[in-house]
């Protein structure tokens, strides 16, 4: 719980925490308020998997520099408060995808088959780790990693009751839990009081939304997403999750080029 611990200090700084194994050296970590990035140097392979697994940031590092990060290798982006809004990454494949409006939109009797593009796709794409680079001397995997804290869904009265069932199919096909408020259950000051104390990673905004309850998910640090579903798998899809690239020096021979 030190000042150090828990602030960002740009280099050249080095910090030393001790701790009494792996496990405690992981909730160290990940108990700080940031998660840009993160290293572990290792021979054991049970200790490289445990810590690859349960460490959070967004760009993870094992038996080589924390810096330094290359467009496709190590797409770039934080977890956390080392990030603003979707934690898409710079230079990974859905970076581009992530600064268009899209207005896909499905039909009332299209939502079973959209629900159906959305379980088959996730499926196939999050069950596998990608390594577009394939380097012999060094793994670097991009995958999706599931919200822990699962996402609000704040539901204004325009919104129709399909949007709602495709957003709460492409929650489920991510594997992120939702906690669901609609402006007709639970006024807009109700929920603004409640939404710090739900422990939610992400806002999503489905409709019109009160400025009260914007000025909430700023004042607790809760990222808003208010795009509009979309009944497009690969894009609807991601943003219910987060990136995460795990970058692995395969060898023992010092800094390749």
């Amino acid at each position: 719980d030190s000042w150090f611990q828990q602030n960002e200090c740009f280099g050249p700084v080095l910090g030393v925490v001790r701790a009494r194994d792996l496990d405690h050296a992981i909730a160290i970590q990940n108990a700080s308020r940031y998660g840009l990035t993160a290293g572990l140097h290792s021979l054991a392979g049970d200790e490289i998997a445990a810590w690859t697994e349960r460490a959070e940031a967004g760009n993870l590092y094992v038996n080589r520099g924390t810096t330094g990060a290359i467009v496709r290798r190590q797409p770039f982006g934080g977890w956390k408060q080392s990030v603003v809004g979707p934690t898409v990454k710079a230079g990974g494949p859905q970076y581009v995808r992530s600064l268009r409006r899209w207005t896909a939109q499905a039909e009332p009797g299209e939502v079973a088959a959209v629900v159906r593009s959305f379980d088959a796709w996730a499926a196939q794409e999050l069950a596998t780790e990608h390594d577009p680079s394939g380097l012999r001397s060094e793994t670097n995997v991009l995958r999706s990693r599931s919200l822990p804290g699962g996402v609000a869904v704040r539901v204004g009265s325009d919104v129709s009751a399909e949007v709602v069932a495709l957003a709460r199919a492409a929650a489920r096909a991510a594997g992120t839990q939702v906690v669901m408020s609609s402006v007709a259950d639970e006024s807009d000051a109700a929920f603004a009081a409640r939404l710090g104390t739900l422990g939610v990673d992400r806002l999503r905004v489905l409709g019109t939304v009160a400025d009260d309850v914007l000025r909430a998910a700023h004042s607790a640090a809760i990222p808003v997403d208010d795009q509009p579903i979309v009944a497009i798998a690969q894009i609807e899809i991601p943003r219910w999750l987060r990136e995460q690239a795990v970058s692995t020096t395969r060898h023992r021979h010092g800094h390749l080029r």
